[in-house]
């Protein structure tokens, strides 16, 4: 009784030139496809984030946490798709991010923090202006 295997090898054995075509075709075919196949050299890992900086003068960290910061996280809680709303209040400075779930559209999510950036600017000391960070 003869295996699977040596059956195998008798017929490469004996249809050599149909194995080397088949071999060709196959080869030929991966080698189209490898020039269609759309590689990044440096693929993006990062998440859905969109940073809303609000520049502020001559107030302390503290103070920028209080009046500026946590309002705007306030206002970015309950949207939609968002895994996590983080922040850094420096001197001179109140940086809200806004991690949303991979695969959310970045324009969607950009507009989503743009129209509850307008509602929380009416509570914000007059003459800061926050603005949404750049798409990176």
């Amino acid at each position: 009784m003869m295996t699977l295997l040596a059956k195998l090898l008798r017929f490469s054995v004996e249809h050599r030139y149909l194995v080397l075509v088949i071999t060709l075709c196959v080869g030929a075919l991966g080698a189209y496809n490898l020039t269609r196949l759309p590689i990044d050299a440096v693929p993006d890992i990062t998440n859905v984030q969109v940073q809303i900086n609000t520049p502020v003068q001559a107030l302390a960290p503290v103070e920028v946490e209080r009046r500026i910061t946590y309002p705007i996280e306030a206002a970015m809680g309950g949207l939609p798709k968002v895994l996590q709303v983080r922040s850094l209040s420096r001197y001179g400075l109140s940086q809200v991010t806004v991690v949303f779930e991979d695969g959310t559209d970045i324009y969607w999510a950009r507009q989503l923090v743009s129209e509850r950036l307008a509602s929380a600017k009416e509570g914000l000391p007059p003459g800061t202006e926050p603005a949404l960070g750049p798409i990176a």
